[in-house]
């Protein structure tokens, strides 16, 4: 997980470099939205796989696409190569997340799974804070290549120690006919889904008519697709599982959505570097460990309602208060707002996780768990283009202003609002039973 993480963070640090090296600045969006669409399909791939098989030759198939992926991407010779490339390892990192998250459903009984989901948050903190400067330091006097080379390199040494360990959590027996159907409908509905979200991303990025139309194409295929992927009743959370998964949505987007526009607003209004600027964002990793934490230290004493209630009550907080950072008080609050997000983040991912695996038979965990990453990713992109509006519509205008950023914090506070009122359904109706008498 943390050389994913490395991965991901020096990408996104050295692909303006890439993208006039290439000459791609036109299709600079794609180089991530393709490794979303393809993770979205490897996310479902992994949940069936895994359900089928167990975790063991997924894992080794991400490994082997990811480090594929990031070879293609690293010798490209032109834009659409390295979108190719990123396709690739984005089928890679779907298939690698899922299975990750099954083997922590296999391999951890319930009372300690908490610290094994705070052990995988750690592995974000060391590549927020390094990854940057690695990737700054190889794009600008070594070659942007190596940022992708490296990644093919440094994720097979885990990959070694891991692989070994994973036989016991495989799945044995022949796979039922119907189960095949199954798997091979929810992978059609995937296909579906992935080629909605494109739309939807390509129409954030296309004003006028042309990006509404786009959008609206997007959402239109999205939909249906999305309702037949996630557990029935998601939408509108039913209770149990169904109201987890759309949780995990919500502060997904809450918290993406409100983080992108950190830099840009520290730097537009209040004129910091984007060094400065990007400390708050290494602030937020360090949260978000801490969060982590303070799950895994806690479940047991506060359950997961609780955890879910301060979780999303911190998002929310951090979320209101980051416009003060903006106007009356100095820009350095910002990493007070943003860590104390950051901490709800980390206890509410955590608790979201493990009370997936925990609500799933080990027959769904694979399932279920991909659900939960799908949920993750649709909602991040549905509240980052929602976001994306609002400053689109005012930069257009000629009216960037404190005010554009602090209506972009403020909504995606809606949503963390929403996840906080909503979480006690993450337990279902208790069902009353009617007494036994000696006349029945």
């Amino acid at each position: 997980m943390t050389m994913f993480a490395f991965e991901g963070v020096g990408v996104a640090t050295a692909m303006p470099t890439v993208a006039v090296a290439l000459g791609g600045q036109a299709s600079y969006a794609w180089a991530f939205n393709a490794y979303l669409v393809a993770s979205l399909i490897g996310m479902v791939l992994a949940g069936e796989w895994c359900d089928a098989r167990g975790p063991r030759q997924p894992i080794i198939a991400a490994v082997v696409l990811f480090g594929t992926g990031a070879l293609v991407s690293g010798s490209a010779w032109s834009m659409p190569v390295l979108i190719g490339g990123r396709f690739i390892e984005g089928l890679g990192g779907g298939l690698g997340i899922v299975s990750i998250y099954v083997v922590l459903g296999r391999g951890f009984d319930d009372n300690i799974r908490p610290r094994a989901f705070a052990l995988l948050a750690t592995a974000w903190v060391l590549p927020s804070i390094v990854g940057p400067f690695i990737a700054g330091y190889l794009a600008d006097s070594v070659s942007w290549r190596w940022v992708f080379w490296l990644a093919t390199i440094l994720v097979v040494p885990p990959t070694v120690l891991l692989v070994p360990r994973l036989v016991r959590l495989n799945s044995v027996g022949p796979v039922a006919a119907g189960a095949r159907a199954t798997g091979s409908r929810r992978l059609r509905l995937a296909l579906f889904a992935a080629a909605g979200l494109a739309l939807v991303q390509e129409g954030g990025t296309v004003q006028g008519r042309t990006g509404l139309v786009l959008a609206a194409v997007g959402l239109a295929i999205l939909g249906p697709a999305l309702v037949r992927l996630l557990p029935s009743g998601t939408l509108r959370f039913a209770r149990g599982l169904p109201t987890v998964i759309m949780l995990r949505g919500l502060l997904a987007g809450a918290f993406i959505g409100g983080e992108a526009f950190i830099p840009l607003a520290l730097q537009e209004v209040r004129g910091l570097t984007p060094t400065q600027a990007g400390l708050i964002l290494t602030s937020g990793a360090i949260g978000w460990a801490i969060g982590a934490q303070i799950q895994s230290r806690r479940s047991a004493a506060w359950g997961p309602i609780r955890l879910l209630q301060l979780g999303s009550g911190g998002v929310v907080v951090g979320l209101v208060t980051m416009p003060f950072c903006l106007t009356t008080l100095p820009p350095w609050v910002a990493i007070i707002s943003w860590t104390l997000a950051a901490i709800g983040m980390g206890m509410s991912f955590s608790t979201l996780g493990n009370q997936t695996l925990t609500l799933s038979t080990k027959e769904d965990q694979g399932s279920n768990s991909a659900a939960l990453q799908i949920c993750d990713s649709v909602g991040s992109v549905m509240l980052l283009a929602m976001a994306g509006t609002i400053y689109t519509f005012a930069h257009t205008r000629g009216s960037v202003s404190a005010q554009t950023f602090d209506l972009i914090w403020l909504t995606m506070a809606g949503a963390g609002v929403i996840a906080a009122i909503t979480c006690s359904r993450m337990q279902a109706r208790p069902t009353t039973q009617t007494p036994i008498t000696a006349a029945t």
